[in-house]
């Protein structure tokens, strides 16, 4: 089971900019502590404030649990998570899972516009080359593409690849991977259709845009 963050950290994020994620306090010790578990990042640029993530911003906006020491290799319990596609234990689609993707897919554009040197939103952050397969999924699932259920064949499944900056994407309705396609690329994503050798079926390597 993941840990929350401890008490004290939890009042470094309650106490974040609500429009922004800059955070206004806490120690270098506890600012450090959040980045490594994925809550927050460190600007690149000067005077290098530190911002929540998007799992960040979910965790301040989550009911507070009860206080655990940190454990820096293990992601925030009630961090948001997009689905991925053929995974056990996922949440169902709702109206409140609709409003948790949402959420999460604007305050990734924040972090696009806050981290990105010119500012832009139309392509990829370091936060999504960090990680690719939450990044992926976030999008698909914000625009509305169904994840595969663990024991259906239909919906979308995203994985990792030996390939560096790349991930899969298999949805075997050929106009639902199509649409995906799409979607990445609107994304930010560059995106290429290729055939499995063995099984024919057709699938998506996308890649993060850097320009």
């Amino acid at each position: 089971m993941t840990r929350p963050p401890t008490a004290a950290q939890r009042r470094v994020i309650d106490a974040a900019d609500p429009e922004t994620g800059r955070l206004q306090g806490g120690t270098q010790a506890q600012l450090a502590a959040l980045v490594k578990r994925g809550l927050a990042f460190r600007h690149p640029r000067p005077p290098h404030d530190h911002f929540l993530t998007p799992a960040g911003h979910r965790i301040r906006e989550s009911e507070p649990t009860a206080p655990a020491e940190p454990t820096v290799d293990e992601p925030a319990r009630g961090a948001f998570a997009a689905r991925i596609g053929g995974a056990d234990g996922a949440p169902q689609s709702s109206p409140a899972r609709l409003r948790e993707v949402r959420g999460a897919w604007q305050g990734l554009l924040e972090l696009r516009r806050m981290t990105n040197p010119d500012g832009a939103t139309d392509r990829p952050c370091g936060w999504e080359r960090q990680h690719l397969v939450q990044a992926a999924a976030l999008a698909l699932e914000a625009a509305g593409h169904p994840p595969a259920e663990p024991d259906a064949e239909e919906g979308y499944r995203v994985r990792a690849t030996p390939q560096p900056e790349a991930v899969a994407v298999r949805e075997p309705d050929g106009a639902r991977l199509r649409a995906c396609a799409a979607t990445l690329e609107e994304a930010g994503w560059q995106v290429g259709e290729y055939t499995e050798p063995r099984t024919r079926a057709r699938y998506l390597l996308a890649s993060p845009r850097r320009a």
